[in-house]
């Protein structure tokens, strides 16, 4: 019998971290977005910093501008969208990542895969794993 798909929130910096360098777990992850394994959630507020992060950094990422709209697209494509109609405020030292909160909460989150572990181990306190990518990928089994 096969287990249900994880359903998983990928923080900004594990995109920023996986577009940096093809070696390490980021961008194993990314490579890995529409495994079976796991379902993606993303908000518009996520999308929206996916976007405005990528574009900030679209030299130093080689990327055009172009190939960030194609990515942000392509992460749209093979996600569930949420629309967010609450805010649970304030849950985070940092208030600029409340947004994850309310998209882990409506989209039943089991985990949150970021490298700002401080800012967002709050949602353990509502029963969602925070985790970096190589504790993800380790964790369902893609990486020892």
């Amino acid at each position: 019998m096969t287990s249900p798909a994880l359903q998983i929130v990928v923080d900004t910096s594990v995109l920023v971290a996986g577009l940096r360098t093809r070696r390490g777990a980021a961008y194993k992850l990314l490579a890995l977005l529409n495994d079976a394994r796991w379902r993606v959630h993303v908000s518009v507020a996520l999308v929206l910093e996916y976007e405005a992060v990528l574009k900030r950094l679209r030299d130093e990422l080689q990327l055009s501008e172009q190939d960030v709209d194609d990515l942000v697209d392509g992460i749209c494509a093979i996600s569930d969208r949420h629309y967010i109609g609450f805010r649970r405020r304030p849950m985070s030292p940092d208030p600029d990542d409340d947004f994850l909160f309310d998209l882990a909460v409506v989209a039943k989150a089991d985990c949150v895969i970021t490298y700002n572990l401080h800012d967002l181990r709050a949602l353990e306190r509502i029963g969602v794993s925070v985790m970096t990518p190589l504790s993800f990928l380790q964790r369902a089994g893609v990486l020892p």
